[in-house]
């Protein structure tokens, strides 16, 4: 079949500029956050001096309400510093950090101390304890500091002491604790304020391994009820186990990012997303 002159245009026009709309289309959706991410880190880069080399370059990396994301990688490579930045204790040299729809990277000091306090539990491998405040006032602390009235904060401080297994221990001292338990406290005191993210730093690094194996099921579980869950570790079988993804980051770059064990994926019968 013939086709008329206008119609041999558009067909010309059109196989012509075919790999340049494809192109195009495709430099459009770089870079874009994806639609349900509750962070997202975009072409981020961190320098500590001028000039000097990048401990993150270019970064960009998603993750969506819910997951729970390993952070993996050789001394070095990042993993605390990207930590730091999605807790809004760093900020990027350049590129953009939202955190639950907010621009992190541009809040002053006195939001992003809000920011922490509401919206970020961090939970560290030597447990940062107040050794002088009981097991209770430890966890009640950044309640207090959201301004959470002190019935509601003792009520939620209680709850989680029970759910963590260390509700006996509310009026001792974290110097008579071991350290897992001194971690459950840390993990309570993470989740008084009912965070959007849970970030761990080595969060087993300071215990044994049986240890280490029930603190792993404890954030398994938390992030099987929806908790989204973003940890550093060192240890390639915590990562395989207790968690949806893991990223590998090699010199401030992100090497592989693949897809790990499915009961990480917030999602054990009778969980779901948070509310």
């Amino acid at each position: 079949m013939l086709l008329k002159q206008p119609e041999c245009d558009v067909m010309r026009y059109a196989t012509r500029h075919a790999c340049d709309l494809r192109h195009l289309v495709g430099s459009m959706k770089e870079g874009l956050p994806a639609v349900d991410a509750l962070i997202q880190l975009t072409e981020v880069s961190k320098r500590y001096t001028a000039g000097g080399p990048p401990v993150l370059d270019r970064v960009s990396l998603g993750v969506s309400s819910g997951e729970a994301v390993a952070v993996m990688g050789p001394s070095g490579s990042g993993k605390s510093t990207l930590l730091n930045l999605v807790a809004g204790l760093d900020k990027p040299t350049s590129g953009t950090v939202t955190v639950a729809g907010q621009r992190i990277d541009t809040l002053s000091e006195t939001r992003l101390a809000r920011y922490r306090r509401v919206q970020v539990g961090m939970v560290f491998q030597f447990f940062n304890l107040l050794e002088d405040l009981t097991v209770a006032d430890n966890v009640l602390l950044p309640a207090q500091l959201a301004g959470m009235s002190r019935r509601k904060a003792r009520a939620r401080a209680g709850g989680l002491l029970s759910q963590l297994g260390i509700g006996r221990y509310r009026d001792t001292y974290p110097g008579r604790l071991s350290g897992g338990e001194r971690q459950r406290v840390a993990i309570g005191r993470a989740l008084v304020n009912d965070p959007a993210v849970l970030l761990a730093d080595e969060p087993t690094g300071a215990v044994d391994t049986a240890t280490g194996e029930e603190i792993g099921q404890l954030l398994l579980d938390l992030n099987a009820d929806g908790q989204t869950l973003v940890l550093v570790t060192h240890s390639p079988d915590l990562a395989a186990r207790y968690a949806r993804r893991t990223v590998r980051l090699v010199d401030g770059r992100i090497a592989s990012d693949t897809a790990g064990n499915p009961a990480a994926a917030g999602g054990r019968p009778g969980g779901g997303a948070r509310p």
